[in-house]
């Protein structure tokens, strides 16, 4: 049972806003959850398999049509060899299937076999077999309260993946100024043109 001293969230009550030095720690406990959490998946998948192969699955399943390499590389943050070398380990295991597109012949598509949307199935359901354990209802009504506000913030790095330039003059609703309290910004090249 959750500790008394629990203050229970109330749909009336206001949020407590986040300070703009405290970003860095909002996004670090995401960090730090991802991180256990792939730690435990890998435990959970075959040998040979990462959880960044299960990523990889995971979308596909969401999609539900194929997808170039490349949407592949982007979407899940990494290089296109990266990705060429984790479609490699997933074809060799019968998972996805890699066909010529048939709009633009130069280009491929990666679709999940029958196989792997059979592997899919067998890791969501070895994942709930271990996170029951020690999931209660408490963990799982918090991390429902908690899903609407992290794809909300989800979607606004999607659309944000390039960081702004230090001398952008362009003010961003609700983006902290140089004298918010963040303490002194280290210079940071920016990808990101005009």
């Amino acid at each position: 049972m959750v500790a008394e001293s629990r203050v229970m969230r109330d749909s009336t009550a206001k949020k407590p806003e986040i300070k703009p030095g405290g970003v860095y720690s909002f996004f670090k406990e995401i960090s730090n959850i991802n991180h256990l959490c792939n730690a435990l998946m890998g435990k959970i998948m075959p040998e040979g398999l990462h959880p960044s192969h299960f990523a990889i699955i995971e979308h596909l399943t969401r999609v539900k049509e194929g997808k170039t390499p490349l949407h592949l590389a982007r979407t899940m943050q990494v290089t296109k060899a990266t990705m060429s070398h984790s479609l490699k380990v997933l074809e060799k295991r019968g998972l996805v299937e890699i066909l010529p597109c048939t709009i633009d012949a130069r280009s491929k598509l990666v679709y999940l076999t029958v196989s792997g949307w059979a592997f899919h199935a067998e890791a969501i359901a070895a994942s709930v077999r271990t996170f029951r354990h020690f999931l209660h209802d408490e963990h799982r009504e918090i991390m429902g309260q908690a899903l609407p506000d992290l794809i909300a913030i989800r979607k606004l790095l999607e659309d944000n993946r390039e960081p702004w330039p230090e001398d952008d003059d362009v003010a961003r609703p609700g983006a902290p100024t140089a004298t918010s309290g963040i303490g002194p910004v280290p210079q940071i090249r920016s990808q990101r043109q005009g």
